[in-house]
């Protein structure tokens, strides 16, 4: 069932070896070493790539900087056309699309269908986005004067992406700026690099239909061995979109400010959920499941702690146990499989890791943490999911640990709650189980949770594309996807027109000569 996966990479175009640069509809040869993409799920080759080289970068950059500004001229929503047409496509190729992701990063292949809709549904958001461009009219202080504000493209707008969402978080911040008029350049990780392949593949056709200049959306598919920091230090893209680790995160942010860049950082989560007494117990458990094991713990809106009152501690804490063991763990294209491997055996270690120092510190592991051995886990990427009691103040539990570890946490009143909640150093997804109005209301105060997205009874993880994505503290700040995020793509201009003989000066300052 799982072995041959010769037909879905057919589908989408994939070959044994693939060119690692894309200029749109065209695949250029690469002088860089092959790299072999391997299924975390089985350990098995899937294909190769032949990486680009700094040099194919440069050419590619001279490339998209030549296409701007011939499609900058194009109006809005003739570009929100294109990438209409482009939604078309991808919906034609959400099987083996979704299919792919699964295989090539590990999720589940419900979640792998999952974020092909994602790319699917912010190609319509931004459609609609491409006839609101808007800005807002002023009232001037002088007689005879019009203010008014509006926004332009910005230029060329680079996408660095992350492992564990290998195509849908391209997608947020393409989409968006290709309406707005910019061009993109992608660097996907290195791990999960024919599923950005793939996506080329798919949307060549609409470029090609349309006329899209060539560099109008481009790929470049590589290591850090060929393309380190060079992005990050590129004055000629004004605007890089970073996903990744809170620690590169830094770095990036450093080497982009440097050149007084712009960036939208997408960085670590440690999410968490407070559960009240007044909660619904039986929806918070199943929000509560899917946050904590969805992507094996992969997400970077993964519910990471959990906030319990005393009064439920026991019950819900045990009832959460039952329900772990009855998840099965195994290869992420079998339908039945709930939780799939994680990326790599590095990300296994740093699990294993976790653990002892859950224990060192004094935490009690309620339940998981195992590695799984065995024909069927033959990868060494699999573990069973845990759940540990600690207390807020650990270090680990500071820390982000991309991978299924819970961490249950004691609270007596919600003010309690709520300073546990915030007494970390990532802000970007949290939750609040309550039929209070009150205890909801206080969440979501500016005195309740510091993080960028705060949800009532759902939790933390599977925002929609219809609102602003992003986060506070070191999750980075700078926000993707709905919303007004656009915003981040275009670059704001005020204008002012006389339309009287006269030229009164602001603030009245009398100037004759």
């Amino acid at each position: 069932m799982h072995t041959d996966f010769s037909e879905v990479l057919a589908q989408l175009g994939i070959e044994k070896v693939n060119p690692g640069l894309c200029t749109g509809t065209t695949w250029q040869e690469c002088a860089g070493d092959l790299l072999t993409s391997c299924s975390p799920a089985d350990g098995k080759e899937i294909a190769s790539i032949r990486q680009a080289t700094l040099d194919d970068y440069n050419k590619t950059v001279e490339l998209a900087l030549r296409a701007f500004t011939e499609w900058r001229k194009v109006p809005a929503p003739r570009r929100g056309e294109v990438v209409r047409q482009i939604g078309l496509e991808l919906r034609k190729y959400k099987e083996p699309l979704g299919r792919l992701v699964s295989y090539e990063m590990g999720k589940i292949y419900q979640e792998g269908l999952g974020e092909v809709q994602e790319m699917i549904d912010i190609c319509d958001f931004a459609v609609g986005q491409s006839r609101q461009l808007y800005g807002f009219t002023m009232q001037s202080e002088r007689p005879g004067h019009r203010m008014y504000d509006q926004y332009h493209p910005l230029g060329l707008v680079g996408v660095v992406s992350a492992f564990n969402f290998p195509v849908a978080v391209w997608a947020w911040n393409a989409m968006i700026a290709l309406i707005a008029g910019d061009v993109v350049l992608w660097k996907p990780s290195s791990k999960v690099l024919l599923c950005a392949i793939a996506v080329h593949k798919i949307v060549a056709s609409v470029l090609r239909e349309n006329n899209v200049p060539e560099g109008v959306l481009n790929l470049v598919a590589t290591s850090s061995k060929y393309l380190g920091d060079d992005m990050f230090s590129d004055p000629r893209i004004p605007l890089i979109s970073f996903t990744g680790s809170t620690k590169t995160g830094k770095k990036a942010g450093r080497l982009i400010g440097e050149r007084l860049g712009k960036s939208i950082l997408e960085l670590g989560g440690n999410n968490a959920i407070i559960i009240t007494p007044k909660a619904n117990p039986e929806l918070a458990l199943r929000a509560v499941i899917f946050g904590a094991v969805g992507t094996c713990g992969q997400r970077c809106t993964s519910t990471r702690r959990i906030i319990l009152h005393e009064s439920l501690f026991d019950e819900f804490s045990q009832k959460l146990v039952n329900a772990y063991r009855s998840l099965k763990i195994g290869h992420p294209l079998d339908p039945s499989t709930h939780v799939g491997p994680l990326i790599d055996c590095g990300a296994k270690k740093s699990y294993l890791e976790a653990l002892a120092r859950v224990k060192a510190e004094g935490g009690k592991i309620l339940c998981g943490g195992e590695e799984l051995t065995g024909e069927a886990f033959s990868s060494g990427c699999y573990v069973v999911p845990a759940i540990a009691e600690v207390e807020n103040h650990y270090a680990i539990v500071q820390e982000e640990t991309f991978a299924p570890l819970l961490y249950l946490i004691r609270y007596k009143t919600l003010d309690e709650a709520i300073a546990l909640h915030n007494a970390v150093p990532q802000g970007l997804s949290s939750a609040i189980f309550t039929t209070d109005l009150l205890e909801a209301e206080q969440f979501l105060s500016g005195a309740g949770s510091d993080c960028g997205i705060a949800n009532v009874n759902i939790g933390t993880s599977g925002a929609e594309i219809g609102g602003a994505f992003g986060g506070e503290k070191d999750t980075g700040g700078g926000r993707e996807s709905g919303s007004d995020a656009w915003k981040a793509y275009m670059r704001r201009q005020t204008n002012t027109i006389n339309y009287s003989t006269d030229l009164p000066l602001a603030q009245g300052i009398k100037f004759d000569i």
